[in-house]
């Protein structure tokens, strides 16, 4: 079923909290009015401060802020600026050059001192990184929170928000950014967290969430320790599926300029400071700063803000904090790490802040659990306890392992508040319905709305009601259907199913669904279904190559663990002929044309995908990805003799899909599909290949190729595309402002099919078997006003028209097609 969208709700407010200082604001030298970079910035008479950044820019927070605010700076005159304690406040300071008379220097050339530190620091890296950790265990605190952000006063005066002005009274500056925000959704989780590196096993018992207005464990999943991995000593770190170039590579001095700034005591441990910015615009980097530890050369500190003009979308602005903490008498480990990301469509419309905050305590390191601790199905578990939401406000005091801003505590007073508001819901509706396709009403889910109206050549307009039973009916048994009526055809269709979940975590499950419905044979797993209402409108051609199909399978899906899994399916068919797609058999040397062509199959399917990771809901789950190919294979039996089934053939099927970095030029996917058939069945049940006839782009299809135009008993097929992400366009001035990205693809099919089954029924007209390859290639151009990818795609075989053939499709050599991309 679904997964909720949770959005702006809230509860139980608190007893006691901290104020934060925020102090943000610009340093400059006072004759040249040129920013100063590296100004260290401190509250007197405490441990707490920052440097500017190269722009002279700096933001500092704390709780326990003095009064005033300490600028210093080598070569200028020391500055101390007032300071007004739990507010918010912009100061920008002018510094003064010291005037100071100076003997003749004589300066040699040697090497940075910032990269002989960073040498050493590469030369203890494996010594030094966590990821070498056999085993550890912890308390992790997560502390997740949401905010609009762009509150100004036209946003206020929107009539949406005519009942909840109120909300506006907990709106708040960002000492980042200086925009307005409003808190909106806060969610906190303490969890243990266990971790094994051979074999690789995570366990996450969640033992205490607390949420702003839901409680629910897919939440707490999402908010939990395990979806979000940084690690700076890695040479790349991939935030939004984009690889970005880490200030500690080993090759970082390409990318980066480094700095030796300052040194200090970082948690009683004598560190040296270094500063680090881009060397070119636009390239997948950050500026910061970083701390070494004078004796084991390891990483203490680390701030890293995404370069300004990053090409990534949505995003204005990403913070990176990374504290460790000394553990033992020789090994680092987390201490604290913040995310801070400015999500925006643009500048001048409202967007979201998200924050995300992780303290690690009580770390134990080399103890070495029980065989049976964890599963042995499972390369990451979560374990909900069932007193996860049942601790009092003074409770969550203790368990905290940071006190929360007076602002945040409020966001749990305010959604008490608007929960109250009749109209809440109703958005909430809005919302899921938008989101999810379905709208819920009380035990059912009709929809998706996409498919209520639609049109195609056989039924002309369509128009279908449906829908599937919601989580308040049973978070066990979904049941799902719909009828369609067609004007066209004046033809009712029906489908049914149903799917009963025995284990969501390893997934056991079994179902069963029956259809009595047109359908397009030869379409990928990619493609918009025939009652979308976006096919609909994209076809390019005029399609009357739908055929009425009656179905009903049952199946039993069983996960052995984490990344393999068995589905087994029996599957009957009928399949009906129609005067566009005509059966017709060669018997006693005479051609006989079939009402309906039978079939009935059992299918096992083995699918393995290491590492893949998925966010969990009561019937569906999302994937999270993984880095490592996704294997699939199926074994089916044709079986003759069973309801009708003529047939009696095999068939195995093989796939494997693969989507990898290849930093700094990109990312490559690839999918290999080959396939080969055993016995002898008709062309209808043998390997019709994937055309697509609409302007939408398929990755999973040949977007050259029309349907009904290939069909093989035996065949490979590969398509492959790189995305270069902007790796040339970034390097040519006028293109770079755009924000445009490369991409390039190429997709081959070679089969054949033998003449037992060619003879078995003849071809419609423009079907024919694969004598020469297959093969189509495309250029293109994706994140198109941040939402479009365009393809110029040739067609390089098969560019003639068939003879004999008088009602045969075109055959595109040339064509553009269109994808909507949503993505950073």
């Amino acid at each position: 079923m679904r997964l909720s969208l949770y959005v702006i709700f809230f509860i139980f407010p608190c007893l006691t909290y901290a104020q934060l200082t925020k102090v943000r604001g610009k340093v400059i030298d006072a004759s040249t009015k040129e920013p100063l970079p590296f100004v260290n910035i401190a509250f007197q008479g405490t441990t707490i401060g920052v440097i500017s950044d190269f722009e002279g820019n700096y933001h500092i927070e704390t709780r326990t802020a003095s009064d005033s605010l300490i600028f210093s700076y080598v070569g200028y005159e020391r500055e101390v600026r007032l300071v007004k304690k739990a507010q918010f406040q912009e100061i920008d300071v002018e510094l003064s050059a010291t005037a100071i008379s100076l003997q003749e220097v004589v300066v040699k050339p040697s090497k940075n001192p910032a990269l002989i530190l960073l040498d050493s620091l590469h030369a203890h890296r494996n010594k030094n990184n966590t990821d070498r950790l056999e085993f550890w265990e912890s308390e992790v605190y997560n502390k997740m929170e949401f905010d609009i952000s762009n509150v100004d006063e036209n946003f206020k005066k929107n009539r949406l928000f005519k009942q909840f002005q109120f909300i506006f009274d907990y709106v708040d500056t960002s000492f980042v950014s200086g925009k307005s925000y409003l808190p909106i959704f806060i969610t906190e989780t303490v969890s243990d967290l266990y971790y094994q590196k051979n074999p690789k096993k995570e366990k996450e018992v969640i033992r205490a969430t607390n949420v702003s207005g839901v409680k629910n464990d897919q939440l707490s999943q999402f908010t939990g320790q395990m979806y979000l991995k940084v690690n700076p000593y890695d040479n790349f770190l991939q935030l939004f599926g984009k690889g970005f170039v880490s200030p500690l590579a080993s090759f970082g001095s390409i990318y980066y300029k480094y700095y030796l700034i300052d040194s200090a005591y970082i948690n009683n441990r004598w560190c040296y400071q270094i500063s680090y910015l881009p060397r070119r615009s636009q390239e997948p980097t950050f500026t910061g700063n970083f701390w070494i530890h004078d004796t084991t050369f390891a990483l203490s500190k680390i701030n890293a803000r995404l370069a300004q003009d990053a090409n990534l979308n949505f995003v204005n602005d990403l913070i990176y904090d990374l504290e460790y903490q000394y553990v033992g008498d020789s090994l680092w480990f987390t201490k604290t790490e913040d995310i801070f990301i400015d999500f925006n469509i643009s500048d001048n419309t409202s967007g979201i802040f998200g924050n995300k905050t992780t303290s690690y305590k009580n770390v134990v390191i080399g103890k070495k659990r029980d065989d049976n601790f964890f599963n042995p199905q499972l390369a990451q578990e979560f374990i909900t306890l069932d007193s996860v939401n049942n601790f009092s406000d003074e409770e969550w005091g203790k368990l905290r392992h940071m006190e929360l801003t007076k602002k945040e505590l409020q966001i749990y007073d305010m959604v008490d508040s608007i929960k109250q508001v009749p109209i809440f819901q109703t958005w909430v509706d809005v919302i899921n319905t938008l989101v999810n396709g379905h709208y819920i009403y009380k035990f059912f889910e009709i929809g998706p709305y996409y498919k209520l109206y639609s049109f195609n050549a056989i039924e002309g307009n369509r128009f279908r009601f449906g829908g599937r039973t919601s989580n308040d009916f049973s978070t066990k048994l979904m049941l799902t259907g719909h009828v369609a009526y067609g004007e066209g055809d004046k033809r009712w269709k029906f489908a049914t199913g149903g799917l009963y979940m025995f284990n969501k975590n390893p997934r056991k499950s079994a179902g069963w669904n029956v259809k009595h419905d047109i359908e397009q044979l030869g379409i990928s797993q990619n493609a918009f279904t025939q009652d979308n209402i976006l096919a609909s409108f994209l076809r390019r051609t005029y399609n009357r190559k739908l055929t009425m199909v009656d179905e009903a399978e049952i199946f039993f899906e069983y996960e052995w663990f984490q990344g393999l899994s068995n589905t087994l399916k029996v599957n009957t068919r009928q399949i009906w002929s129609t005067e566009y797609v005509p059966f017709v058999v060669f018997a006693n040397g005479e051609q006989t044309s079939l009402e309906k062509l039978p079939s009935t199959e059992i299918t096992l399917n083995t699918r393995y995908a290491y590492n893949e990771k998925f966010l969990l809901g009561e019937f569906l789950r999302i994937s999270l990805g993984t880095n490592y190919p996704i294997l699939n294979f199926d074994l089916t039996a044709g079986l003759k003799g069973v309801f009708n089934s003529e047939y009696e053939y095999y068939r195995i099927h093989a796939s494997v899909e693969h989507g990898f970095s290849i930093n700094p030029i990109g990312r490559l996917k690839y999918i290999l599909d080959m396939g080969m058939y055993f016995g002898n069945a008709p062309y209808p049940l043998l390997q019709l290949h994937e055309g697509n006839e609409t302007y939408a782009y398929d990755n999973y299809a040949f977007n050259m190729m029309n349907y009904y135009e290939f069909v093989s008993d035996k065949y490979v097929s590969l398509l492959a595309e790189h995305h270069f992400d902007g790796f040339f366009f970034n390097r040519i001035p006028l293109f770079r402002k755009l924000k445009w990205r490369e991409v390039v693809a190429a997709k081959g099919l070679i089969g054949r099919v033998s003449d037992n089954n060619v003879s078995l029924m003849k071809f419609p007209e423009g079907l024919r078997e694969l004598t020469v390859p297959y093969v189509e290639a495309s250029m293109g151009i994706e994140n198109i006003l941040k939402l479009f990818r365009i393809d110029a795609m040739w067609r390089l075989t098969y560019l003639d028209y068939q003879e004999n053939v008088t009602n045969q499709t075109e055959i595109p050599k040339f064509g553009i097609r269109v994808q909507l991309k949503f993505e950073f």
